[in-house]
């Protein structure tokens, strides 16, 4: 490869790293490629681009851009995972195929500039879709205030409970 195409794919790399909210490392020796295929497949749909790059111009493509801390990871027969929607989805896809396929292996990523390890983004893949969580957060909130006001409204009513019991004793002494 010429000096001007790598020049080329650096540039392309870069720009993929800082598009992306999360890029997944991972090992994949001895998968077969329809294996990969399909993984590529159903990554895609997910809104996920699984790419195998050269270790050296990985590295180049990760400076200046959030996913700088993974340019000591690009060693061996690595492949990136950029997901450009909901990292949970993508570490879900991951996950599972992780635990499918034998040579396939979650090696650490980055997320919002942090770097994950492998124990995160197994975590990571655990929570429920963004979707769900926003729908759990707006339930939380629109109860808080319904809360609060069966609360508060609680105090008057039991002042009032009081006035009536002091009125009905004072009735039955009169």
């Amino acid at each position: 490869m010429r000096k001007e195409e790598k020049a080329k794919l650096v540039n392309e790399y870069r720009e993929k790293f800082r598009k992306a909210n999360a890029a997944f490392i991972t090992g994949y020796q001895g998968i077969k490629v329809n294996d990969i295929t399909d993984l590529r497949r159903t990554l895609r749909d997910a809104g996920v681009e699984f790419k195998v790059m050269k270790n050296t111009l990985a590295t180049l493509a990760v400076k200046d851009t959030p996913a700088e801390a993974l340019s000591k990871e690009f060693a061996g027969p690595v492949a990136v995972a950029l997901s450009y929607g909901d990292a949970s989805v993508a570490a879900k896809k991951l996950a599972k195929f992780e635990e499918d396929l034998p040579g396939f292996n979650l090696r650490t990523a980055v997320l919002g500039g942090t770097v994950l390890k492998v124990s995160d983004i197994r975590g990571l893949a655990k929570l429920p879709p963004r979707d769900v969580l926003a729908a759990k957060l707006l339930g939380v909130m629109k109860n808080v205030p319904r809360s609060l006001i069966a609360v508060l409204s609680g105090v008057p009513k039991k002042f009032v409970y009081a006035l009536n019991a002091v009125k009905g004793a004072k009735e039955k002494a009169s």
